[in-house]
């Protein structure tokens, strides 16, 4: 047998479990969102098969970190976890939001609709100021579950930044400490916020960083 296909097996098996550990986290679960959360997850793995993180992971497990944040850490259900797990597909694989509206209905695509239109407000917008960035992701959908999801996303990609080159992780860091903390903020999520704050000083103060890290 060769070794790759071991490493295949052996990847399998651990998307496996940390799949499990996303449905553990997911509170008050019916048979049916069980279903649903089983059925998002075929999905996102068969649509993001060939492809992998900056870390040399399979993508899967970004999705999968996302909808468990969702779950574990704002204590969102079974269609924000279902959303979470997709949150990627439409804008990146062959998935369209009609194929989204089809397997899992209409809430579920106007949420993931949010998520797609998020990036592109920011990039169209780069120079504006936070506060009215803030208030323009506030307004774009009428569920606030895009806004946490979206914060969700960006928790883990702060979480997992240091496979970035240098000039990535500055840029997404600085972001984050301007726009995305004080959404948190906003929102009650006081203790991503300060998580949020503290990842990105790391990226964007390295050297104080390293300082009080070992003062500490």
């Amino acid at each position: 047998m060769d070794i790759q296909h071991i490493d295949l097996e052996k990847e399998r098996k651990e998307i496996l479990n940390a799949f499990k550990g996303l449905l553990r986290a997911t509170k008050n679960r019916t048979r049916e969102n069980t279903k649903m959360i089983r059925k998002a997850f075929d999905v996102a793995v068969d649509a993001h098969k060939d492809m992998r993180r900056k870390s040399g992971e399979p993508y899967i497990y970004h999705p999968i970190a996302v909808a468990r944040i969702c779950a574990e850490e704002m204590g969102l259900g079974a269609t924000s976890v279902v959303c979470a797990l997709l949150h990627d597909t439409v804008e990146d694989t062959h998935i369209t939001l009609q194929d989204v509206e089809d397997l899992f209905g209409e809430k579920s695509r106007r949420i993931i609709d949010g998520l797609t239109k998020i990036p592109e407000v920011f990039d169209e917008n780069a120079s504006i100021q936070a506060e009215n960035f803030r208030k323009m992701i506030l307004t774009i959908s009428d569920d606030i579950r895009v806004v946490l999801i979206k914060l969700a996303d960006r928790l883990h990609n702060m979480r997992t930044l240091g496979s970035m080159r240098p000039d990535k992780q500055l840029k997404i860091a600085s972001e984050t400490k301007f726009l995305y903390a004080p959404l948190a903020h906003r929102l009650g999520l006081y203790s991503i916020k300060s998580e949020l704050d503290d990842l990105s000083f790391k990226y964007t103060e390295p050297e104080v960083y390293k300082q009080i890290e070992s003062n500490l």
